[in-house]
């Protein structure tokens, strides 16, 4: 499947790779190999319907499939607004649900979302010159959320 400097794959590789680089314990790492799985609020395409979450935990462990479900059911317009907030406010858009996640929760969701905007910013000159602004915003709201490692990351990207 296309993206973004090559294949959806290729992505999803980079991702977990740029977790691990990170210190990400396994299971974050095998959710950025999987975190496209269910399709995302910026990405349409799924590869697995969530009827069939099962198969997925049977593959990468209770733990990651969880993160990937999570990363997955982001309301980005609901919920990425809140991120920097002293309350974050997330929006299921699978269930409509809105609710206050627990902070390693956000955590890894932080580290997630910051390694695939990177990766796409990385591969993409174009996505990073249309999008620069936005990115610098998100990953500002990211920053309390986000590892050393990550943030360090994050601030490198050269966003002209």
């Amino acid at each position: 499947m296309e993206h973004p400097g090559g294949t959806l794959l290729a992505h999803l590789r980079r991702v977990s790779e740029e977790l691990r680089g990170w210190g990400a314990r396994p299971a974050l790492q095998l959710a950025g190999l999987a975190h496209a799985f269910y399709g995302t609020d910026g990405f349409a395409e799924s590869l697995l319907p969530l009827e069939r979450r099962e198969q997925l935990r049977t593959l990468t462990g209770i733990e990651a499939e969880a993160l990937v479900y999570f990363y997955a059911s982001c309301d980005r317009a609901a919920t990425y607004p809140t991120l920097s907030a002293e309350k974050v406010l997330f929006r299921d858009r699978f269930t409509g649900e809105t609710y206050q996640p627990p902070a390693d929760r956000l955590r890894d969701f932080a580290e997630l979302s910051a390694a695939n905007e990177l990766d796409i910013a990385q591969v993409s000159p174009a996505f990073r010159v249309e999008h620069e602004e936005a990115l610098r915003r998100f990953f500002g709201r990211l920053r309390p959320w986000l590892s050393p490692l990550a943030w360090q990351a994050c601030e490198s990207l050269d966003l002209a």
